[in-house]
C-alpha cells in the first residue's frame, strides 16, 4: 500500500517523518511527501503517522 500526503494541506511538522522516515521524508518545499511505498514491517508506523498528522494531510491510497 502507499500513503499519500495533499501537499495542499500539509503544514510541514515532520511528525510523519520522525514517525516513519522510512517512508516519509520533507521535500524542497518544506512539505512532507511519501517516497516509499509502505512495507508490511512499517504499515503500522505508517498508520501511527496517519493517525498522528496534525491536519490529517496522509491518507492510504487505494
Amino acid at each position: 500500500m502507499k500513503a499519500i500526503v495533499d501537499q495542499d494541506s500539509c503544514v510541514g511538522c515532520g511528525l510523519c517523518c520522525g514517525v516513519c522516515d522510512a517512508v516519509f521524508r520533507m521535500n524542497d518545499d518544506g512539505k512532507a511527501e511519501a517516497y516509499q511505498a509502505a512495507t508490511g514491517e512499517n504499515q503500522s508506523d505508517v498508520q501511527n503517522a496517519i493517525d498522528s498528522c496534525p491536519v490529517s494531510a496522509i491518507r492510504w491510497e487505494e
